[in-house]
């Protein structure tokens, strides 16, 4: 068997990472120069997915307190063995368990006492009316509960390993960085909290074919995980700013058409109504009109200060849109103005992390919707695990505060104070994750994935390609560039030295086939249904 090719490896993270050294020990060590690696079954996808399945088992197994009872008797038991799932609770209390039909019948609300109707986007009531048919009929309401949490699970799992995939697929000569995925503490613990890895797996499979070029499957890919949750639309934001700094805007308008014909698809026969002539249907509604009235809620600085002034906030939703626009303009002049192009997964990343942080509410399993994205923007274990601990010592604190208010026993819960610190440490995780990856934009030569010559390996049409629309210091370093090209004498025909030549603004030109040498192709307690 011969080895294979030193340019055509894939990049080993216990070469070039400390802590992913050191944590291999655990295994017999770093990967030797001749390992061979990805040429038996074993590939890295392979591994990564089977991976990612038996960390969301052992997630599954630290539900099993819960599963045996927790989720129905006692007040707390929940909340005191960390195993609380939203999913076997909305099957009786959102009418799946009485064959209701989701955004079409009424169903009593819990809160207000009236009768609402579902309040998840239309592609995840899908997905978890499915899961109700699958369920298996017979038994008592408990049984059935825990039957439709077992469905879920499922086909959750089945979300995670293509999450897993998709992300070791994306940075073509990167694949190990998914281990970020796999491995991930958090990921594991809030799997099985709600839907959100639905969404999160189309968003990351959106990725990977804008990774490849695929600019219309990428749209309707992001499309449909905007059906199913609202936060992949934010991705349109980071390309628009890429395409413009890079000429590519004929890309990012085909991609926003996918987007927006696959979101139609989806919506439109659950939006209108033709009962008494054309109209919206109120059903439909019930997603964006709850996003927007819901208060401020657990997780967010807004209920810090809501405790600690004693005043409700009502006004939260005014002031949560103006900081992300602020962070939004902020993320723009950053793409715009750096250096050197910014990589997409380091925008997605800002743009994101900055609607987690501002937001009015953050449920435990909004971390899901990071992971994949710092994997790809910032793939090196010391930051990644510095955040992640953040993320664990918040899913514990939430639920021992929620143990708290429910008993008032502070021997079995943490009081508001301790909650309060609880909350500033996630925010100030993802805060620092944030500076790391701004400060890799700003200082390119410090972007672990740029070390070795790539310039974007997610940024499919974006890799590779010189700018034509930059500002500040950037713009003039762009005519310096032009006016240098315009002076300086014709290279003679030959190869570019190096494997990679050099664009205008520093950044790699990938040779043909792709950025990595490669053949340029396609690989083979409920009420969580808001925008937030």
């Amino acid at each position: 068997m011969t080895s294979v090719p030193d340019d055509s490896r894939p990049v080993r993270p216990t070469a070039e990472d400390e802590v992913a050294a050191a944590g291999s020990e655990l295994l017999g060590g770093p990967a030797g120069r001749h390992a061979l690696l990805g040429v038996s079954w074993w590939t890295p996808v392979r591994v990564i997915a089977l991976v990612a399945i038996g960390m969301f088992a052992l997630g599954m197994v630290q539900k099993a307190p819960c599963y045996d009872g927790g989720w129905f008797h006692g007040a707390t038991t929940q909340y005191t063995r960390a195993c609380y799932s939203d999913i076997p609770h909305l099957y009786g209390s959102r009418g799946f368990a009485d064959d209701v039909v989701p955004y079409f019948d009424r169903i009593p609300d819990d809160i207000s006492g009236g009768m609402e109707y579902l309040e998840y986007p239309v592609l995840t009531g899908l997905f978890m009316q499915l899961a109700a048919w699958i369920t298996p009929g017979g038994g008592s309401e408990e049984d059935q509960a825990q039957l439709y949490w077992l469905v879920n699970a499922g086909m959750l799992m089945a979300c995670a390993a293509a999450i897993a995939v998709c992300v070791a697929r994306t940075h073509r000569r990167r694949p190990w960085d998914a281990l970020l995925v796999a491995l991930a503490p958090a990921f594991a613990l809030t799997a099985t909290i709600n839907w959100d890895l639905f969404a999160v797996a189309l968003t990351a499979g959106g990725i990977l074919l804008w990774s490849r070029g695929r600019t219309l499957g990428a749209g309707v890919l992001l499309g449909l995980a905007t059906a199913a949750k609202l936060y992949p639309l934010l991705l349109l934001g980071p390309l628009l700013l890429l395409c413009l700094r890079a000429g590519r805007l004929r890309a990012w308008l085909t991609t926003l058409c996918g987007a927006v014909g696959a979101w139609l698809v989806v919506n439109v026969p659950v939006m209108l109504s033709t009962r008494g002539g054309l109209h919206i249907r109120e059903g439909w509604k019930q997603f964006y009109a709850f996003s927007e009235e819901r208060p401020v809620d657990l997780g967010s600085f807004w209920m810090i200060i809501s405790q600690r002034t004693d005043d409700p906030l009502t006004d939260a939703n005014t002031y949560a849109i103006a900081l992300m626009a602020l962070a939004c303009t902020g993320i723009a002049a950053l793409a715009l103005c750096a250096p050197r192009r910014p990589r997409f997964a380091q925008l997605a990343f800002l743009v994101v992390a900055a609607f987690a942080v501002t937001n009015k509410v953050y449920s435990p399993q909004y971390v899901l919707w990071l992971i994949p994205l710092a994997a790809l923007a910032r793939p090196k274990w010391r930051d990644f695990l510095v955040w992640q601990a953040t993320q664990v010592m918040y899913f514990v604190g939430v639920w021992m505060y929620l143990a708290y208010t429910g008993s008032g026993d502070t021997h079995r819960g943490l009081p508001p104070e301790g909650y309060q610190l609880a909350i500033v440490i996630h925010l100030l995780g993802t805060l620092y994750l944030c500076a790391v990856v701004m400060r890799d934009v700003l200082v390119p030569e410090r972007d672990v994935v740029r070390r070795g010559g790539a310039d974007d390996p997610s940024g499919g049409v974006l890799d590779g390609a010189p700018d034509v629309f930059v500002l500040g210091e950037a713009h003039d370093r762009l005519l310096d560039g032009r006016d240098q090209e315009v002076a300086a004498p014709a290279r003679p025909a030959g190869p570019l030295p190096g494997r990679y030549g050099t664009g205008p603004q520093g950044g790699a030109v990938a040779p043909a086939g792709g950025p990595d040498g490669g053949a340029s192709g396609s690989p083979a307690g409920g009420r969580d249904g808001g925008a937030r």
